[in-house]
């Protein structure tokens, strides 16, 4: 592990007083929210560094009296059992402020765009996504999230082929945006006379939520149609012009909600869906030439990636990125078990970029 960034330190905790000393003077509106966000987002670092500093010295105090070959021994015993915990405090802290100087994803604070589809397998694969759509739906009541069903197209035998949400709360993207890829499941269809396992597959797309001032998007680049929503029974949704449908013209990208009763609100949630999607595949194109050498593989993204196996006989889920497996598939796809999988996946690409980030020498935060 190398040493910390001492220097860069230095001038991150000087940046932070120089916040704090222009915010006590009065700036104006828009200053004042600008400065208000980075001294928040500098907040846990410091408070780590200004911990660390502060046992760093203790520490050395600690060793004074030890090395004081003419002190009271049971002070000197005192002062060893002192630098023992303070040497295990200093490395807690030190994890802490290496992880805090991590170039952070802006998005992670957002609510996420979920969309789940059934693959291959049929009715078995619209099932599962099925299964899997309410394990996040769980997980997303279990974090406090709200969860807006965008649009959805139900499987003939349950389940369905699609479903698309929008997961609103504070830090939902930063726990689901490893969630991207093929889900496989292998279990006995209920249809299934003989018993024999089936493998199927869904596959699931985590977009974070996108706000009109994060992408430029022309209304002359857009058609927007508008249509009798399909519903069952004759409900209201086939009386009504009420679902909307929005093409942008220049990347071809569609995208339909038919959900609610009133166009407007239908059409908003379409804008938001497509601000989703034109984002996300600029920051993929973006990244696209560092993301070839790189080593993070956790967080790729690719959806064509098989990343997750459900195997029901043996109870049992399998992440194939970082090779982990848990026996607890009934908690997983109840959602309160999915916080363990998360957690691991979190773990795992922050080692990645801290290795990577000492490795070129830390660098700018």
């Amino acid at each position: 592990m190398t040493a910390l960034p001492d220097a860069r330190l230095d001038q991150l905790l000087a940046r932070h007083a120089e916040i704090e000393h222009a915010l006590s003077g009065s700036p104006d509106a828009e200053t004042y929210v600008r400065l208000s966000r980075e001294f928040s987002d500098l907040a846990p670092l410091i408070e780590s560094v200004k911990a660390l500093r502060a046992a760093e010295r203790d520490r050395k105090g600690a060793q004074a009296l030890i090395d004081d070959a003419a002190g009271d021994a049971e002070m000197t015993e005192l002062a060893r059992e002192e630098a023992r915990e303070l040497d295990a405090r200093i490395e807690q802290l030190s994890h802490a402020v290496r992880l805090a100087l991590l170039p952070k994803d802006a998005m992670d604070a957002r609510g996420v765009i979920l969309e789940v589809r059934g693959g291959t397998g049929g009715d078995e694969a619209a099932l599962f996504a099925g299964d899997l759509f309410r394990m996040y739906e769980r997980f997303a009541a279990l974090n406090g999230w709200s969860v807006e069903v965008l649009s959805l197209t139900e499987g003939t035998a349950g389940g369905y082929k699609e479903i698309i949400a929008a997961l609103h709360g504070a830090g939902a993207y930063a726990k689901l945006k490893f969630e991207s890829g093929v889900h496989r499941v292998q279990r006995v269809p209920e249809t299934e006379a003989s018993g024999r396992i089936h493998t199927s597959a869904a596959t699931v797309a985590v977009l974070p939520e996108v706000e009109a001032v994060d992408i430029d998007i022309n209304e002359s680049d857009l058609r927007i149609d508008v249509f009798r929503a399909s519903g069952a029974g004759g409900q209201h949704v086939n009386k009504t012009e009420s679902a909307v449908r929005i093409t942008h013209i220049p990347t071809g990208t569609v995208v339909a909600v038919q959900d609610e009763r009133s166009q407007h609100k239908n059409k908003a949630r379409a804008m938001g869906l497509l601000r989703a999607r034109l984002f996300e595949a600029e920051r993929e194109k973006r990244d696209s030439a560092r993301a070839s050498e790189r080593k993070v593989q956790v967080g790729s993204g690719d959806r064509s990636e098989r990343i997750r196996t459900y195997n029901y006989p043996q109870g049992r889920v399998t992440d194939h990125r970082i090779g982990l497996t848990l026996y607890k598939l009934p908690e997983i796809v109840a959602g309160e078990g999915l916080g363990e999988l998360v957690e691991a996946l979190t773990t795992e690409y922050q080692a990645a970029l801290l290795a990577e980030a000492e490795s070129a020498g830390w660098g700018e935060r």
